[in-house]
């Protein structure tokens, strides 16, 4: 595997989570700095040092209320 991909999103209660596409990876942090340590740590527990990715790439998604 050379790429994993994370899905971040704004939670109220926490401030964002990431869950990886494709695996059973989950974590949540305040800040965006915090959370890319956190998803770091959870990819090197998951996976053995030679299947580890190489990229991991976060897909960001955020909610915006237009009013019409």
């Amino acid at each position: 595997m050379t790429e994993i991909v994370f899905l971040v999103e704004d939670d109220p209660e926490v401030g964002y989570t990431a869950r990886a596409l494709g695996e059973s990876i989950f974590t949540q942090a305040e800040d965006i700095e915090s959370l890319k340590e956190m998803i770091r740590d959870a990819v090197d527990c998951h996976f053995e040092a030679e299947e580890k990715p190489k990229i991991i790439r976060l897909h960001i998604v955020r909610d915006e209320v237009i009013a019409s």
